[in-house]
Order: C-alpha cells, then structure tokens, then sequence
C-alpha cells in the first residue's frame, strides 16, 4: 500500500519522525516515538496487533487541515 506524507515535524529530524501519511485505502498512517510499556499499558482495549506511538497534537491537527484542503 502507498503512502502519501501529509505533514511531518518541522521540528524534528530531516530523516526522522513525527509524521502523518494518507495511505492508499484512505486510513491515516502516524509515525512518531514508540511508548514504553509502562505507557502502552495505560492504553484501553488494544488488539493484537495494534501499538501505539506518541505524537504532538499539533503535527495531527496541521495534517488534519492539510487533508480538509485536499491534494495540492
């Protein structure tokens, strides 16, 4: 499946994370920092297979925007 960058970190590394994808069936890709476990567990109702990573809100909401202006 592809994946289209929506918005990335300014902040971050030029290679690194923080980043929000589309993906080619319509569902949102996030990259960011792998919790630890002690993290993790605070999380409700996670299925096997799914994690978590952490992300900040700012970077989801300008992909949020970004993906309500549709393709540039």
């Amino acid at each position: 499946m592809r994946l289209r960058k929506l918005c990335k970190d300014p902040e971050s590394n030029p290679t690194g994370c923080q980043s929000v994808y589309l993906a080619g069936n319509g569902m949102m890709a996030v990259q960011g920092l792998e919790m630890d476990a002690d993290t993790f567990a605070n999380m409700e109702n996670v299925l096997p297979g799914e994690g978590g990573v952490l992300i900040k809100p700012e970077i989801i909401l300008e992909a949020a925007r970004l993906y309500q202006e549709g393709p540039s």
